[in-house]
């Protein structure tokens, strides 16, 4: 979900903004006033976690640079809300706080497991529960980080991990999805610790970290690869030889007059846009090499060309 949608704000919206938008919206979705509606419960555990993210800088940074999208694919639950006191919040607003199940930093499970309100209204201290999800709380979610190579990430592919928790260690077959991104996450449902209290396991994050490869570097679904050629080929013009990711042979034509550090743009043999999308683009920087030490002809045919004016 859009974040700045649910709450109502621009992208530009001051921290100031965003407080005043989420108070005006807990004022109005708060369970204290919307006894029973299902409705407005799930609008206001949608505005609690769009004003989690917006008001801390870091998470508001990440959203803001990765999308809704690619922030969820980062950011779980626990980690949405860690740190994030939201009864103090709507004290601070004369709203009933957020007891019973509702769990602050370093918690497990959803912190809207249970919803608190005051039976009398906001203030009268008489305060009753009611739970929203009866199951007991989940095991503590694991995170991994795992390495992944760009052919892999180009083809998509099947790893098998080894896991050690809980002094057991367990095989499990993990699926890279194509064009995936480094510090993007994998959640495996039920693959993190168990619950002391019989309820379902935590769920295992693997956050994917890119082997560096030893031709390629890479710029989102771009891949750029270095190529040296001599002065004389950058004066006059050539074609070049590339090999795409996957070994396949490519030609470029080096215009005449190429300036180092210029780039050539080979079309579609970069790296997927996801499962379905098209292909990034392959750039060939051209590096021009000066002879560091030259023949006896050499230096005189450059001496020539320098009295030519080159």
């Amino acid at each position: 979900m859009d974040y700045y949608e649910v709450l109502g704000i621009k992208k530009d919206s001051s921290t100031q903004d965003i407080k005043k938008a989420y108070r005006k919206l807990a004022m109005k979705y708060h369970p204290d006033r919307n006894k029973g509606d299902r409705e407005a419960e799930e609008k206001f555990k949608k505005i609690s976690e769009a004003y989690a993210v917006l008001s801390d800088p870091e998470k508001r940074k990440q959203y803001d640079t990765f999308g809704a999208s690619g922030f969820q694919q980062r950011y779980s639950q626990e980690d949405i809300f860690r740190g994030f006191d939201l009864g103090d919040i709507l004290k601070e607003f004369g709203l009933g706080g957020l007891g019973g199940g509702f769990r602050t930093s370093g918690s497990q499970g959803s912190p809207f497991e249970t919803f608190f309100f005051h039976s009398g209204g906001p203030g009268t201290g008489r305060e009753s529960y009611r739970t929203t999800a009866q199951q007991p709380i989940k095991g503590s979610d694991l995170t991994y980080e795992l390495s992944v190579s760009l052919n892999e990430i180009l083809n998509g592919s099947q790893k098998t991990i080894s896991l050690r928790h809980e002094n057991k260690t367990e095989s499990v077959s993990v699926k890279i999805p194509k064009g995936i991104k480094a510090g993007q996450k994998l959640r495996l449902t039920g693959k993190g610790s168990s619950s002391p209290y019989g309820g379902l396991p935590g769920d295992l994050f693997l956050i994917i970290q890119e082997e560096p490869h030893p031709v390629f570097s890479r710029e989102g679904n771009n891949l750029i690869v270095e190529q040296h050629i001599p002065f004389s080929k950058a004066c006059l013009g050539s074609e070049i030889s590339v090999k795409s990711l996957e070994g396949k042979e490519l030609k470029v034509k080096v215009p005449a007059g190429m300036q180092p550090q210029s780039k050539l743009r080979l079309k579609g043999h970069g790296l997927p846009a996801g499962k379905t999308g098209g292909r990034g683009d392959i750039y060939v920087k051209i590096n021009v090499d000066v002879p560091k030490s030259l023949t006896d002809e050499q230096k005189k045919l450059v001496k020539q060309l320098a009295e030519k004016g080159l």
